[in-house]
């Protein structure tokens, strides 16, 4: 029986952006004295709002960081994300497909609106998003956690009255899964470049190697 609702992640399944971030955020914790390269802050904090990487970043330092810090890091991202994120291969037609069979779907991230806006636009795919994207900011406005905390999913379903058992969801990051799992809906794991195991090891029930391997699991 199809899922009431489909919720995709947005980074590393709808937008190829993960590497530009990464490389960011490493150019930007070296010049504050934690040297790491692209791969280091893409291991360390792929699928982690900004706003759960402060504490850790201050803990690695061993002291705080800027007040200014966030805002200026969301600057940065939005610049970079802006100019090069791309489109994951198929991301559009899987969509597409989705729309053809009537089941809805939206988009849960723990990027902010603000990064999400740039990446739909420059990718374009703001036809088919508008309306259908949940950011982390907004969770955690009203009281809630992002991910690996269960809110943003829980969140996208309630917008479109589905329960979340009967959810379906998409993600790469081990957090990701970890979220969906507490939000009690089924998740398959994205790996398009590996085996994909830390994702079942979180509670995956399967993992795509390929988006449109999405419409073998719908059937």
């Amino acid at each position: 029986m199809p899922p009431e609702l489909i919720i995709f992640d947005c980074d590393g399944v709808l937008i190829d952006s993960e590497g530009l971030a990464s490389a960011v955020v490493a150019a930007d914790l070296t010049a504050l004295g934690w040297p790491m390269t692209a791969g280091e802050a893409m291991e360390i904090f792929l699928g982690m709002s900004i706003m759960d990487m402060e504490p850790m970043i201050a803990a690695r330092l061993g002291h705080a960081l800027p007040p200014t810090w966030r805002d200026e890091l969301a600057a940065k991202l939005l610049v970079a994300l802006g100019e090069g994120a791309k489109l994951i291969p198929g991301a559009r037609e899987m969509l597409e497909g989705v729309n053809r069979l009537g089941i809805p779907w939206r988009v849960a991230s723990n990027s902010s609106d603000g990064e999400m806006a740039v990446k739909f636009a420059r990718t374009g795919l703001n036809d088919l998003t508008e309306g259908r994207a949940h950011a982390a900011a907004s969770v955690i406005a009203k009281g809630g956690r992002p991910k690996p905390a269960p809110d943003i999913f829980l969140a996208a379903a309630a917008s479109a009255g589905a329960p979340p058992h009967a959810c379906l969801v998409l993600e790469d990051s081990k957090l990701g899964v970890t979220g969906a799992v507490a939000a009690g809906m089924t998740c398959y794991g994205f790996a398009p470049h590996g085996d994909g195991a830390a994702l079942l090891a979180a509670g995956a029930a399967g993992v795509l190697h390929d988006l449109h391997e999405i419409f073998g699991v719908l059937a």
